[in-house]
C-alpha cells in the first residue's frame, strides 16, 4: 500500500492553506489518497486494474487472478449461449489476454 501521497498531501495542504491549516490538511490527505489509489488514471493505462489487482501483486498472484478470469470468461464454456453473450466473452477474454502479456512485459524489464 502507497502512503507517501497521503503525507505529501496532508503536510502540503496544511502548509498551504493558512487561514484553516487542519481544512487544508485534511483535503490535502484526501488529495493524496486519490493519487495514492490511482483513481486519475485511466483504465487502459494499468494492466492490473483488468486483473483486479495492484501494481504490488506478487507473480503468483497475478497467474492466480489470469487463470481464475480466463476460465470464467473464456468463450468456449459458452458454447450454448447466445452470440452476443459469445461476442461479450470474447471481448472480455481479449482485454485478459492483453492485460496480462503486458503485465508479463512490463515484469521483465
Amino acid at each position: 500500500m502507497r502512503w507517501y501521497g497521503k503525507l505529501l498531501g496532508f503536510i502540503a495542504g496544511a502548509l498551504l492553506f493558512r487561514p484553516n491549516p487542519l481544512f487544508g490538511a485534511v483535503v490535502g490527505l484526501l488529495i493524496g489518497h486519490a493519487f495514492d489509489s490511482d483513481w486519475f488514471r485511466l483504465n487502459k493505462e494499468n494492466p492490473y486494474r483488468e486483473l483486479g489487482l495492484t501494481s504490488e501483486a506478487t507473480d503468483a498472484e497475478v497467474e492466480r487472478a489470469y487463470r481464475k478470469l480466463i476460465s470464467q470468461y473464456h468463450p468456449d464454456k459458452l458454447g450454448g449461449a447466445a452470440p452476443e453473450l459469445q461476442q461479450q466473452a470474447e471481448q472480455k477474454s481479449r482485454r485478459i489476454n492483453a492485460a496480462y502479456d503486458r503485465i508479463k512485459t512490463l515484469r521483465k524489464r
